[in-house]
């Protein structure tokens, strides 16, 4: 194992891997060597796409196995879909125990899990074999984040006082693979999905700079869900022909739309809140992340369509539909905004910088599966209070063994 170098494993060969594998364009000190799908020609094409960015010589794998007892494979970015997880970890924790190889680390996408149940487990698993581990939310580290939070408290804060509320949603018109669209293989809809992102970023921009994350302490959350697209009968039938006969809202449908207003304590005994929002029913040039964050005589605003960068094309301008722009793009023509480099914009590149630097000097990274844990509890007990509709105090009792009715294929908008 090199003491100055990372070795990486890709689980994953899907759209999520190729944004980080553009990432590490902008990381120094890590080489992403080896890919591992379930399906041998996606993670064949990965590989290449790596060798291309010239960020590791990666190739493909017959197994996870076989990926781990690698020696040159130092840790693993797991970036496989939802309903794989547990079984991709006990794939790992399985090579580890039998002798097949050592890892020094883990790091996962979100979310950690599926439901409280299933992350527990991967948590319990990896500690087993005593990986390092970090979660993986990007939103944290984007750059407008990271500046705008630093200078909220160091002035702000520092001089008027504490913030009180934060705002973060994310939206965009829908997911790319058909997994993602049901309730039963990813965990539940929109909530799940995306929100993961929102009450993490939420909480950290309220959360003073180099306080420790149980600083800040959830009391209450009051969610909602609903489907106010793509449950319509034009829109099912559109969804079904788009993503195949097994995604068929008309029947089962999920969540395109959730919201969650969420009240911490912190250490001083302040209450303060934060505002998330998801939707996969927006409308607009592609993907949408912003933020907000207020205080007494003070505020921030982030939002990635204010790309500074716009190209018009007029009606004369014919192409075909693609995300050269910006992902989850929706027009070929007019005014659009355009991310210029979405992986570093979004925060991947500072994101796998910090848990490539973390794991190597063997420090604790930002955020680690305990962490990622919590943001499942908040998400169950979001999905619990927009069934329920009523505020759930926290720690919910209970969630530990909650299912949503969306991931049971129950709910009915």
């Amino acid at each position: 194992m090199s003491s100055n170098r990372l070795g990486i494993g890709f689980i994953g060969s899907g759209f999520i891997a190729r944004f980080h594998l553009q990432s590490f364009v902008g990381v120094r000190d890590a080489d992403v060597l080896g890919i591992w799908s379930p399906n041998r020609e996606n993670a064949a094409a990965t590989a290449a796409f790596a060798r291309t960015l010239d960020v590791g010589n990666a190739r493909a794998y017959d197994s996870i196995a076989d990926m781990v007892a690698d020696p040159a494979i130092d840790a693993i970015w797991l970036l496989g879909p939802n309903f794989s997880r547990i079984d991709n970890v006990r794939a790992i924790v399985a090579a580890i125990e039998s002798g097949r190889g050592t890892l020094k680390a883990i790091a996962c996408e979100k979310p950690l899990a599926c439901n409280v149940a299933e992350a527990t487990t991967v948590l319990e698993l990896v500690e087993r074999v005593g990986l390092m581990h970090g979660y993986l939310e990007n939103q944290l580290f984007s750059p407008q984040i990271e500046t705008g939070r630093s200078l909220i408290w160091s002035r702000g804060a520092a001089t008027t006082g504490r913030p009180y509320l934060a705002r973060a949603a994310e939206e965009h018109s829908g997911p790319h693979m058909p997994w993602f669209w049901r309730g039963d293989m990813q965990g539940g809809g929109v909530l799940n999905d995306m929100m993961c992102h929102s009450v993490e970023l939420v909480r950290y921009l309220l959360t003073k700079p180099g306080d420790p994350r149980n600083s800040l302490t959830p009391v209450s959350i009051n969610g909602r869900i609903a489907s106010l697209k793509w449950s319509r009968p034009e829109y099912a039938e559109r969804l079904r022909r788009t993503m195949g006969k097994d995604v068929d809202y008309s029947k089962h449908p999920s969540e395109d739309f959730a919201g969650a207003t969420i009240e911490f304590e912190a250490s001083d005994g302040t209450r303060v809140i934060g505002e998330a929002s998801t939707s996969w029913s927006f409308v607009g040039a592609g993907l949408r992340l912003s933020a907000e964050l207020l205080g007494p005589e003070y505020s921030m605003s982030w939002n990635t369509l204010d790309s500074g960068l716009n190209l018009f094309f007029s009606r004369e301008v014919s192409g075909k539909a693609g995300e050269d722009l910006i992902e989850k793009q929706n027009a070929e023509m007019g005014l659009m905004p355009v991310v210029a480099s979405e992986a570093a914009a979004y925060g991947y590149e500072a994101e796998n910088r910090h848990f490539t630097r973390a794991f190597l000097s063997g420090e604790t990274p930002l955020l680690t599966f305990h962490d990622g844990l919590e943001v499942v509890k908040l998400l169950m007990s979001a999905y619990r209070s927009a069934e329920e509709g009523r505020t759930i105090e926290l720690p919910a009792k209970g969630i530990e063994n909650f299912q949503p009715a969306v991931a049971r294929g129950k709910w009915r908008p």
